[in-house]
């Protein structure tokens, strides 16, 4: 090899060594400038009125007043929200798109349907924003009282016990099957197009229980027309102080919750994901927010990025288990 072929080829290293570096600078440069007074986009992929989505606004402000800018959230409803997911997935990691994803988006999904992304490493977790854990919910004319009732009943009734949920694949559907798997308990899945018709339907008997949050039904609780059993969590809820969790009952692994994180596109610069994930944090520790949120049923989290992730590592690794082994696969 020559000596001038040898120089070019150290020039062009040379050179390519210096882009890299430019480029390294000048997105740090921009992540120690974010955010700048461009407002940050949340897109939600449900539409507007859930538990997630109310959780945000409820911390907005503060986010707001902690950050410097304005946040404004997108519904973008659609295919068990996975238009909203990929749109994000998608999006240049600049820290100006987010995605305020359910459980569905994270560890669920994945395993049901085929997807253009995989939301464990196109996208990058920030926190998890609150815990809405499910509650295991019959109606009063089912003859049991407990949890313990419950599961027995079901075993010695096998065709008798229909459970609804707002659509297969949802968090309510999969609570059930991963109560039967769990427990050897065999439940009927009957699907309804929504939460709010599968809630009407328990309370009048047209089915007998129902895997569903507390928000949308600790009011029937409290008249009498539905039975609370179970809070499929590691504590009581506030609008249910009666009613066990799964962990008091000695069944940790029965942990559902239809939670809500925030994350952004994968390599968004790992400091504009500290400075969102401290910004939430903050809110979250507002007593206000607290006392809000804990109403509805929902608990609040703001777990470190790294926590997050591994939460998500392991949940999908669960799920994966329960929806292969059930035989689930959705279009």
């Amino acid at each position: 090899m020559n000596k001038q072929l040898l120089t070019k080829i150290f020039t062009c290293r040379a050179a390519a060594i210096s882009l890299a570096g430019l480029a390294v600078l000048t997105t740090s440069a921009a992540a120690a400038g974010w955010p700048t007074d461009k407002p940050i986009r949340v897109v939600v992929p449900y539409s507007a009125g859930g538990s997630g989505d109310v959780a945000f606004r409820t911390i907005q402000p503060y986010l707001e007043k902690a950050l410097g800018t304005t946040f404004y959230v997108d519904n973008k409803s659609g295919a068990s929200g996975n238009i909203g997911a990929t749109e994000v997935a998608r999006a240049p990691a600049d820290g100006y798109t987010l995605l305020l994803g359910a459980t569905n988006n994270y560890v669920m999904n994945q395993f049901l349907f085929r997807m253009s992304f995989d939301p464990l490493k196109d996208l990058a977790p920030i926190t998890m924003v609150v815990n809405s854990p499910l509650v295991v919910m019959v109606n009063p004319a089912l003859p049991v009282k407990t949890f313990a009732e419950f599961t027995a009943y079901a075993k010695q009734n096998p065709d008798k016990v229909n459970f609804g949920s707002p659509g297969p694949g949802t968090a309510p559907h999969l609570g059930g099957v991963l109560f039967s798997s769990r427990t050897g308990a065999p439940l009927t899945h009957v699907p309804y197009r929504g939460a709010s018709p599968a809630v009407q339907g328990v309370v009048a008997g047209d089915i007998q229980a129902m895997f569903v949050t507390a928000d949308s039904t600790s009011g029937y609780v409290l008249n009498g027309r539905l039975r609370a059993l179970a809070i499929m969590g590691p504590t009581r809820l506030a609008p249910l102080p009666d009613t066990p969790s799964v962990t008091e009952l000695g069944m940790p692994d029965l942990k559902v919750g239809n939670w809500w994180g925030l994350s952004a596109p994968a390599k968004t610069d790992p400091t504009i994901i500290k400075k969102l994930a401290a910004a939430i944090q903050g809110a979250l520790r507002q007593p206000a927010v607290v006392e809000q949120l804990a109403k509805l049923g929902t608990t609040t989290v703001g777990n470190s990025p790294a926590d997050f992730a591994a939460q998500l590592a392991r949940e999908a690794t669960v799920w994966r288990t329960v929806i292969e082994a059930a035989k689930i696969k959705l279009e």
